[in-house]
């Protein structure tokens, strides 16, 4: 029996330092990811990182891990929150303006989790797009959250909106 190989469908990211900027025809219409920062909450640990890996659903947390698309499925799993952050630009200087916050449960024993793959890729173009969506989030994790934006830059988070303070308690 011939094994088929599967085809892999290829995305890029293009950064705006990119050679193509500007060309006509390659990378019209390709999502730039430039402003946006995946921050991992580790719950437990009370502590908040940048990672990367993420963008691709490779952080240090996910890697070596199957995901499950029911809860049910990890019983035991340690709680995470992966939140993208999304930065721009104002007159005053550069502050969040998007944050989007998706559940995740890792229980390394057995190798499994539950995320929900669509949840995190809407919310990503949602704090793309200058959402505030944090209000399921438990009150321990948006402390870490807002301690987390505060202590990475503390004026970003003065120039930041009201709803996002407001979202998160701070």
């Amino acid at each position: 029996m011939e094994e088929k190989k599967k085809k892999k469908m290829g995305f890029n990211i293009i950064k705006k330092t990119d050679p193509t900027d500007g060309h006509k025809g390659f990378g019209m219409g390709v999502l730039s990811l430039d402003n946006i920062s995946p921050v991992i909450i580790d719950v437990d640990e009370e502590e908040a990182v940048v990672d990367i890996g993420a963008m691709h659903a490779r952080s240090a947390v996910e890697k070596g891990i199957k995901f499950l698309p029911n809860k049910e499925d990890v019983p035991n799993g340690k709680p995470y929150w992966l939140v993208w952050v999304t930065i721009d630009r104002q007159e005053e200087g550069p502050y969040y303006a998007g944050v989007t916050a998706c559940e995740m449960t890792v229980d390394r024993s057995i190798r499994r989790g539950y995320k929900s793959l669509p949840d995190h890729v809407n919310k990503m173009d949602k704090s793309m797009k200058r959402h505030i969506i944090v209000d399921h989030m438990d009150d321990k994790s948006k402390k870490i959250l807002s301690d987390f934006l505060k202590k990475h830059n503390e004026d970003m988070w003065e120039r930041s909106s009201q709803e996002l303070k407001d979202g998160l308690n701070a």
